[in-house]
């Protein structure tokens, strides 16, 4: 599974702030941290989406392609004195592997954070496989020969 998180504006704005130029804390990007890692057989992502209303969130996916977009809009209508938190709108995309079951994919949201559960599809996993013996398929064979 690789991540991807690519916005040409944001790493303009980065270096922007970093000096002093341009950034008013209202028109920030969104850096999502993200968690991914496997449980048996299912991978869990984890994204750090605090004070969103699940229901803001869209959860979609296209050719191996799983992507999280959403937006925080400002709370404030008001003139700022200071605004630190990031509103923005945002998208997080990570590439799935050829052998995730994209089919039954399932989320859930708690405490700020979403939980994407993709299980490994069934033709991935590992299987055991039956070693036969061909000496004893020879006794077999001799055995059916003398009856």
């Amino acid at each position: 599974m690789t991540v991807a998180n690519f916005d040409p504006f944001s790493t303009l704005e980065h270096l922007l702030g970093r000096a002093g130029v341009g950034d008013t804390g209202g028109g920030r990007s969104l850096g999502l941290p993200v968690d991914v890692y496997r449980s048996g057989d299912a991978f869990i992502i984890e994204v750090d989406v605090p004070g969103m209303d699940p229901s803001s969130l869209d959860l979609t996916d296209e050719r191996n392609m799983l992507s999280i977009t959403g937006e925080r809009p400002a709370r404030h209508d008001a003139d700022v004195v200071l605004c630190e938190r990031p509103h923005a709108r945002f998208t997080r995309q990570l590439y799935l592997a050829e052998n995730l079951d994209t089919d039954r994919v399932e989320a859930d949201y708690e405490n700020g954070v979403l939980t994407i559960t993709i299980p490994v599809s069934d033709k991935a996993r590992g299987r055991k496989v039956q070693i036969g013996s061909s000496a004893q398929q020879a006794i077999d064979v001799g055995d059916d020969a003398n009856t």
